[in-house]
């Protein structure tokens, strides 16, 4: 299967402002790469990249002063198969037996507020079994408590508001289940990247980047989707991080204006 993915962001800046931008397909689907996902900035301004400490690929810039396009166009090669599932016996490992470079993921966050969630984490999930199914309750829980909506988004909620309000877009989701997890000891990351509407119904709305989140279960990571709670199609990684902070789509070191935001996932044949 071939996948085309790319992004159209305009903004407005009234002076120089230095941004990081974390747009890049990551590391990770390099081969699957048919068309890679350049960036081209118009009007042309100098860049420079480099891989974060969480090794996802960014770049660096000056946006000059008006209005400045960011655009990719790529095309993936993807199997075409549901993503993996862990099998229900694959267990929780024990805090001590853990990875050393799995503990980062237990700890909170900026919005992973994990100590006002710790008490309400282990009555809704301290019955449930070890491993898979305690995951998948939380994903369950959280699918069900949060409603969806655009009209919800908000760039500085947190996970214990998100609980609060039961409303939110997919990182929120996210969010809650990342801290929900990471109080019961299992490392959770948080991901994004892109998700068009592949082996599912078309949804009649604007195409967002998407979150998902990575848990660590037996010997690997395993994605997890808390917003559709259930296994897609044709999802593709851009990056990694504790939350959304760790991998916001831009950092701005200055003012600006978002004037306009376009992203495109779906199959293709060529």
């Amino acid at each position: 299967m071939l996948i085309r993915v790319g992004y159209e962001l305009v903004y407005s800046c009234p002076q120089p402002t230095p941004m990081v931008l974390t747009l890049n397909i990551h590391y990770s689907r390099a081969n699957d790469l048919v068309k890679p996902d350049t960036l081209d900035i118009t009007p042309a301004t100098p860049v420079a990249t480099y891989r974060d400490s969480f090794g996802n690929w960014c770049v660096r810039t000056v946006l000059p002063v008006g209005v400045t396009r960011l655009h990719a166009d790529a095309i993936v090669r993807d199997s075409g198969y549901p993503e993996a599932v862990p099998q229900h016996q694959t267990p929780q490992i024990a805090v001590q037996a853990l990875p050393e470079d799995t503990l980062l993921y237990l700890l909170g966050s900026r919005y992973c507020d994990i100590e006002l969630l710790n008490d309400t984490a282990w009555s809704l999930f301290g019955g449930t079994p070890l491993g898979y199914p305690r995951v998948q309750a939380v994903c369950d829980y959280v699918h069900r408590h949060v409603r969806f909506g655009y009209e919800f988004a908000s760039p500085t909620r947190t996970a214990f508001q998100t609980w609060q309000e039961g409303r939110g877009v997919c990182r929120d989701y996210a969010h809650l289940a990342i801290a929900f997890l990471r109080c019961l000891n299992i490392p959770a990351r948080y991901c994004t990247g892109y998700l068009g509407d592949i082996g599912v119904p078309i949804v009649d709305a604007p195409m967002d980047f998407a979150a998902c989140i990575e848990v660590y279960l037996g010997d690997r990571w395993w994605t997890f989707d808390p917003r559709n709670n259930q296994a897609r199609i044709g999802r593709v990684l851009i990056a990694r991080g504790r939350d959304a902070a760790d991998v916001a789509l831009s950092t701005s070191f200055g003012p600006n204006t978002l004037q306009s935001f376009f992203v495109v996932a779906e199959e293709t044949t060529n």
